[in-house]
């Protein structure tokens, strides 16, 4: 399988770049514990290392703090992340606040995926 390392766009403004990180399809439900907007409810698109892409059904202001609520195929973690912008149909990035605990659960997890997701074909 190969990673979903291509381009990306982001809101006006944003220049087109190579992501840093390659990307691996991680679809399960997320919760957001906004300060501003209380509890959302998403689900995730795909993950890297250092950000996740989730569809949420409200808006969420970019640039703020939030926790993030979902389970790894490790199973469940919380981890801490900046809402770093904002696509068409309610799509976020967020951009992980690491501790280097959390770092390695997140190279584990995309580490898991790479495996299971080249084994079975799917991109």
């Amino acid at each position: 399988m190969e990673p979903q390392n291509q381009s990306k766009t982001g809101p006006v403004g944003y220049v087109s770049e190579t992501r840093r990180k390659p990307r691996y399809k991680l679809v399960v439900d997320i919760n957001i514990h906004s300060e501003s907007c209380g509890l959302l409810k998403g689900r995730t698109m795909d993950i890297s290392e250092i950000g996740i892409a989730a569809v949420l059904g409200d808006d969420v202001p970019v640039g703020e703090v939030v926790k993030l609520n979902l389970t790894l195929p490790s199973g469940p973690v919380t981890i801490s992340a900046t809402v770093r912008q904002r696509s068409s149909f309610f799509r976020y990035g967020f951009e992980f606040i690491e501790s280097n605990s959390v770092r390695e659960i997140l190279q584990s997890a995309c580490r898991q995926l790479a495996v299971q997701q080249s084994a079975s074909g799917r991109p």
